[in-house]
């Protein structure tokens, strides 16, 4: 009997019983007879043909050219505008929560400072982009939270005076470079690995789908330190469920990772209930701002891994989640953005906001 271990958001499944959940729950109170135990197979094989159908559903939804096929209703993007304006247009209202509170900025990478591109190793920043990141780190402590391993998106960002959660924030390390945030601290390197007892699954998993994906033209497997991402970017559409089914097969031998699905990305993951929302209060907490209420979070994103810190803000009950997107979607954020462009702009405005306000306290 084949133990189901892959997890898919937002696709409600029943789960069987008998199977490998990701966390626990009551186990049936009796075994199953034949008569019982045959239905419960073939409504195990009907389960794992849903999920494939389900994760592929959920991949055709994240693919940007179907969500312009979809999204092209004028009155549906204007409805969608008016619960999450431009964080351009309403920037006064932006700044105007921070008064007697201190900002923080937490920034995804892909598709929020480079521009989603289909070669994953191509995701470069502009040097503009760069600037005004750097510009930013000098008025706020900054942080880039992304699924990239924290080496990978160092190599991108190349700014010592960040704060990096990579993984998807299982691997987390304050600035290498002491700025005027960190002084106060004693420039101290926050260092956090929750997921570190996972490296040796997470390594043999990577190795299995890049020898099995090979019949998949156009699929990018990349290792993540805690997680990997299996890229369709370059994938034909009609090659969605094979590939799915790939990912599926491998990981019924790892019931301690579950599948998660991002941006053109499937990814797996260690079952851990950590995230970029987590990663979030994390790093508050690391900066002294645990339980405060003279900070302001200011969390940009664009992918569904974002909706985590945006849902931690609105649990909060204060900061501020920016979606960049240039399509309706569902969104915990209370503003948007179009794209890195427009996240660039929104960067700069912020820089200067700060260097003519003379009324907030110093950080």
């Amino acid at each position: 009997m084949t133990k189901q271990s892959v997890v898919v958001p937002e696709v409600a499944v029943a789960m069987p019983p008998n199977s490998a959940p990701l966390f626990p729950y009551p186990p049936p109170r009796a075994a199953p007879g034949v008569a019982v135990r045959k239905k419960y197979l073939q409504a195990q094989m009907e389960l794992g043909t849903g999920l494939i159908n389900g994760l592929v559903e959920s991949m055709r939804a994240s693919s940007p050219t179907h969500a312009k096929e979809t999204a092209g209703v004028d009155e549906e993007h204007a409805a969608w505008m008016v619960k999450h304006p431009s964080a351009l247009s309403k920037f006064e209202q932006v700044v105007a929560a921070s008064k007697g509170k201190q900002i923080v900025v937490f920034l995804d990478y892909d598709g929020t400072l480079s521009p989603i591109v289909d070669d994953p190793d191509a995701a470069y920043m502009s040097d503009t982009m760069r600037q005004a990141v750097r510009s930013v780190a000098k008025h706020f402590p900054t942080a880039i939270v992304s699924g990239r391993c924290c080496d990978k998106v160092f190599e991108f960002v190349k700014l010592a005076e960040l704060y990096y959660a990579g993984s998807h924030g299982m691997d987390i390390k304050g600035p290498a470079k002491a700025s005027r945030h960190t002084k106060a601290a004693k420039a101290k390197r926050v260092l956090f690995q929750p997921a570190s007892q996972f490296l040796p699954m997470i390594e043999q998993v990577h190795e299995s789908l890049i020898e099995k994906t090979n019949c998949v033209p156009g699929a990018k497997v990349e290792n993540n330190k805690f997680c990997v991402s299996v890229h369709f970017r370059c994938v034909d559409e009609k090659s969605w469920s094979t590939l799915a089914d790939i990912v599926k097969s491998v990981l019924k031998d790892y019931p301690k990772l579950k599948l998660t699905q991002g941006r053109k990305v499937l990814e797996v993951r260690p079952t851990i209930k950590w995230d970029k929302g987590k990663a979030l209060e994390f790093l508050l907490e690391s900066l002294g701002f645990a339980d405060c209420t003279n900070v302001l979070p200011v969390y940009i994103g664009d992918d569904r891994t974002d909706e985590d810190a945006f849902k931690v803000l609105r649990k909060r009950g204060q900061g501020i989640g920016i979606l960049v997107s240039k399509y309706p979607k569902e969104t915990s954020a209370s503003y948007s953005l179009q794209e890195p462009a427009e996240v660039m702009e929104f960067l700069l405005r912020l820089v200067e906001w700060e260097r003519l306000s003379k009324a907030r306290p110093k950080w």
